[in-house]
């Protein structure tokens, strides 16, 4: 057996649904379960979800403060007015800037962006960079991606002649800035009916509003920023994407085709996990560590060659970002291995660059999968930054707001926040937070959770139905890509591949049909699967293109065997440190059957459990292998004992040893012919000396010195003859017996066969003799 490493959550559909809407939309079963699974029942609205057109729009004069945004804005341009755009630092503050930016210097406007240093300045608006706005003349302010908590720098913009516009997507506060206009759909009572656009998206309707007309030369950007942002894929913000991914691969921007030339992406079709995994991270790169500018230069410039110099920077950033991501994480994991059992992990160090925190966080939660916050310490100012991220089952803002004494800054949501503290308040937080989290964390909550979209046969992975799969695209929060489960397939070929050897290939089959698989960073679970092996695995399906060929493929997530698994070990060297530094160690048991077999060092000094039967006449019933890694290290006595051993136990492994200093098996196991020569041969010797002729004797006939000493003892058991001082001679008369009455013949012959079923068998072969004693207790079979 081999556990899968995360709960899978597997949802069902209605086949017949499924079966509906393949045949009258045309799809693949698997792109049609997938419509059914995520509430595309009706064919019709299965048709306008894959078919999205502009009904898919909105007004733009439907978000409250729209009509007095634009009114201000077109007065200001009308005047000379001078406008400052006040952005965000993050990808989506980036691309935000960049449409209002260029929608207003396209309309005439005479304006400037201003972004905020995370490090110099916190988040959102401030009073000095508002006064320094207006001493250089600006009348008007335009926040984009920010500015919804802004009640105070509103009060300033007011007190110093500034009207401020502020355009933002984030949750109101109960207190609402007293700006000129807000254009925010998630105010309370706007009527704009899609609530889930980034700050670029809402940003691109105020340009729609002021330009009159839908602004397709900004589709690139407001693409990237809502991706990067990981606002919900559906509805308005689908259609947008689904229109702008296109764009992006056309894109006629020095900056952006420079940048996504850097980074390989250049050339191709542009999907959501490019935006998402490369474009993405180096525009948040810039802010991340110093000032967001080069990222807005780089996507408003018009010059190639300025295009380039700012690319290699923004990806130089990324590069040092990565380096010091993988630098923080990695003295943040010393510090979690030195306080293991904590439910809830809290590191912090001084100089640990606030802008990556979050990041390091998200990477403690998937290597322990536990509720974690980074902090980042100025020992001078005795402060703490921090990004907290969480797991399902733990409300990250909902118990940060128990501890509300101690935090006097802190926002977000369920499952990641961002807080301020005292350094001297960090361990009565950890305290606290432990305390709560061990009130509702049960331990499969520890056990990190995949959730299962589709449940597919090897026959129905094409590659024409991942392609119709990609027709459901683009895929992003509130509509992922879907994890595809093929449950209890055999195997074909498995490997290990890369240079190092940490890669997993395999190929899983059924019937005629077969499906290739690759799971990355997984290769250590290719000691943990055996051939016979029915395993279940889930992943995402692609289409792999490799000189020429096009196949479908899985890229595996994680896997498992739910039947027991037979290791063969025979006729191998051991390292027993394959066991001894398993994570099952505890599940071990080390099996002995024989006196003279020894418990190696190893397995000792580990303290595994030993079960030895060697000084016992019969293996007991008592000990109960279930759910454990049994090592069989020798050959039983007797061919009840294996069966005995298991007797419907259940153990989730059997590695089959069956070492032997001896192989009955391969000596000479007399024949009644032999007997009756070797009978014949004493009537005539009358008398026979073991130690001075069987030698001679064991030549002459091509038998070994071990085969005549073998009939010896059974004729002196029989009572055919007697043996003093190593003759050899014929009793008279003997009684009428049959080699079935030896016991030692017997014995022998038993112990051959039970040899040549454990020892020499095919690996299948032992598979199968094994399987009923463990599915099945014996007295069942009686």
């Amino acid at each position: 057996m081999l556990e899968s490493k995360s709960r899978w959550n597997i949802e069902t559909t209605d086949e017949t649904l499924v079966d509906q809407l393949a045949v009258q939309l045309n799809l693949s079963k698997l792109a049609a379960r997938l419509l059914v699974q995520r509430g595309w029942t009706n064919v019709e609205e299965a048709k306008r979800f894959l078919h999205m057109d502009e009904s898919a729009l909105h007004d733009p004069f439907l978000f409250k403060g729209m009509e007095e945004s634009v009114a201000r804005i077109k007065k200001a341009i009308s005047n000379e007015e001078r406008i400052l755009v006040f952005g965000d630092y993050d990808a989506d503050g980036v691309t935000s800037t960049s449409v209002m930016y260029q929608t207003l210097k396209s309309l005439g406007a005479d304006v400037s962006f201003y972004v905020p240093n995370r490090f110099t300045e916190g988040y959102g608006p401030n009073e000095p960079a508002f006064r320094n706005a207006k001493d250089e003349g600006v009348s008007v302010i335009i926040t984009v991606d920010t500015g919804i908590s802004a009640v105070y720098e509103a009060s300033v913009a007011k007190e110093i002649g500034i009207d401020l516009i502020i355009t933002d997507h984030h949750e109101p506060p109960p207190e609402l800035p007293d700006a000129f206009a807000i254009v925010n759909h998630k105010q309370e009572d706007c009527p704009y009916p899609f609530k889930s656009l980034a700050g670029v998206g809402v940003a691109f309707k105020t340009a729609q509003a002021l330009l009159g007309r839908f602004p397709e030369e900004y589709l690139d950007l407001l693409t990237l920023g809502t991706i990067a942002d990981l606002v919900p894929l559906v509805e308005e913000n689908r259609y947008l994407v689904q229109r702008g991914l296109p764009k992006v691969a056309q894109t006629k921007r020095p900056g952006l085709k420079a940048l996504m030339e850097l980074c390989g992406v250049q050339g191709q079709d542009v999907t959501e996990e490019h935006v998402g995994f490369a474009i993405g991270p180096r525009l948040n790169a810039a802010g991340r560590l110093d000032s967001a500018d080069p990222a807005v230069s780089l996507l408003i410039t018009e010059d190639s060659m300025e295009a380039e110099e700012i690319a290699q920077q923004v990806d130089d950033l990324n590069k040092e970002r990565q380096k010091i991501v993988n630098d923080i994480t990695k003295e943040a994991i010393a510090q979690v291995e030195q306080d293991e059992g904590s439910p809830v992990i809290i590191v912090g160090q001084e100089g640990w660059n606030a802008g990556v925190i979050g990041i390091v966080a998200s990477r403690l939660v998937e290597k322990y999968y536990r509720p974690t916050i980074v902090l980042s310490i100025d020992s001078e100012k005795g402060v703490a930054k921090g990004s907290a991220r969480s797991i399902e089952g733990f409300d990250m803002f909902q118990n940060l707001s128990e501890c509300r004494e101690w935090l006097p800054h802190f926002g977000g949501h369920p499952m990641a926040a961002g807080l301020t503290m005292n350094v001297a308040d960090v361990d009565k937080l950890r305290k606290k937070l432990s305390l709560l989290a061990d009130e509702v964390l049960k331990s499969e909550d520890l056990i990190p959770t995949k959730h299962v979209d589709l449940i597919a046969k090897v026959n129905e992975v094409t590659v024409d139905a991942i392609m119709d799969l990609q027709k459901l695209s683009p895929f992003g929060v509130g509509h992922p890509s879907p994890k595809v489960m093929i449950a209890k397939t055999k195997i074909g070929q498995f490997k290990k591949i890369g240079s190092n050897k940490d890669h997993l290939k395999m190929t899983f089959e059924d019937e005629s049909d077969s499906l290739d698989g690759i799971g990355f960073r997984i290769g250590d679970l290719y000691d943990h699967i055996t051939p016979l092996d029915f395993v279940s695995v889930i992943g995402d399906v692609s289409i792999n293109e490799w000189n020429g060929h096009v196949k479908p493929q899985l890229i595996i997530e994680d896997l498992k065997v739910e039947d027991w698994q037979l290791f063969d070990y025979r006729g191998k060297h051991i390292p027993w440190r394959n066991f001894t530094e398993m994570e099952e160690q505890d599940r071990l048991v080390f099996v002995k059957f024989r006196e003279n077999t020894p418990i190696p060092m190893e397995i000792e000094a580990a303290g595994i459990k030993v079960i030895d039967f060697s000084s016992r006449q019969q293996v007991s019933s008592e000990y109960d292998v279930t759910e454990c890694f049994v090592i069989l290290a020798d050959i039983p006595t007797t061919e009840e004992q294996i069966p005995i051993l298991l007797n419907g136990k259940k153990p989730s492994r059997i590695y089959a040893l069956f070492a032997q200093e001896e192989d009955a098996y391969f000596q000479t196991l007399p024949t009644r012919e032999h007997f009756k020569w070797f009978y014949a041969f004493l009537n005539k010797r009358k008398s026979f000396h073991l130690e001075k002729q069987a030698q001679e004797l064991a030549k002459y006939k091509g038998w070994t010195k071990d085969t005549i000493d073998f009939m010896s003892k059974v004729f002196f058991e029989l009572e055919f003859v007697t043996i003093n001082n190593g003759f050899v001679t014929l009793v008279s008369e003997p009684s009428k017996k049959s080699l079935a009455d030896s016991v030692l013949y017997q014995q022998q012959v038993n112990q051959s066969e039970l040899e040549n079923q454990l020892v020499y068998s095919s690996y299948r072969a032992l598979k199968q003799w094994m399987t009923p004693y463990i599915e099945t207790k014996m007295s069942e079979t009686v």
